[in-house]
């Protein structure tokens, strides 16, 4: 890929592990924690759907607590421990390769950016918790349209701040919804496919596939 002038992540399941809060409760809840986890994640990801399609906007927050409730009665888990998987979703892990790849990338001077349904203080807290204060030039959230992605308002932001052409950006996802979301705006989307998936059927192939971030290093050569 020739003349790319930044780089745009997504956050939940690019850069940061969303399973990691429940299995760091693994030992409490048991053998169905990685159910459990992407039953969340899915429950948390339906809701944006419906809330934007309801016109009944709530910020990711709310929408992660709320999913959260429904996957604990789902799963018979404690409800005492809903403060704990909360504190620990704020805290989320990068995937291993995450930090040096950015690095990497900034030194060969990128714009670089996440565009994400998260709110600005989650995702602010999740940069800082990680140490990568310094590696991003934005962070994007949707909160600035009042819609969740797939919405194409939500990929409209980095252009109007940029003002650069759509084909300039390359644009990263561990989600399907979100790269064909991307794609179809115009972006070089590119999947980030760490666990081997089938990419959904959206009018949109991405432009690459990676199996991990550091892979990205090479395409941009």
């Amino acid at each position: 890929m020739k003349n790319i002038k930044a780089i745009i992540f997504d956050a939940y399941g690019t850069l940061f592990d969303v399973n990691s809060a429940a299995e760091k409760c693994k030992d409490k809840i048991g053998e169905k924690w990685e159910g459990f986890a992407n039953y969340w994640r899915t429950t948390q990801l339906e809701y944006t759907w419906l809330r934007s399609l309801m016109k009944r906007h709530k910020d990711f927050w709310q929408i992660t607590e709320d999913s959260l409730n429904k996957s604990i009665r789902v799963f018979n888990i404690d409800p005492s421990m809903k403060k704990e998987l909360l504190n620990l979703y704020k805290l989320l892990s990068t995937y291993p390769e995450v930090k040096e790849t950015l690095n990497k990338l900034k030194e060969k001077n990128y714009k670089l950016a996440i565009l994400s349904n998260g709110t600005p203080s989650l995702l602010n807290q999740l940069i800082s918790n990680n140490n990568l204060e310094n590696i991003f030039d934005d962070i994007f959230s949707i909160e600035e349209v009042g819609i969740f992605k797939p919405d194409s308002k939500v990929y409209e932001i980095p252009i109007k701040k940029y003002k650069i052409q759509k084909e300039d950006i390359v644009f990263l996802s561990a989600n399907t919804w979100d790269v064909s979301g991307g794609g179809n705006f115009g972006y070089n989307a590119i999947w980030v496919n760490r666990n081997d998936g089938i990419f959904d059927n959206l009018d949109y192939l991405p432009k690459k596939q990676v199996k991990n971030l550091s892979q990205l290093l090479d395409i941009l050569k």
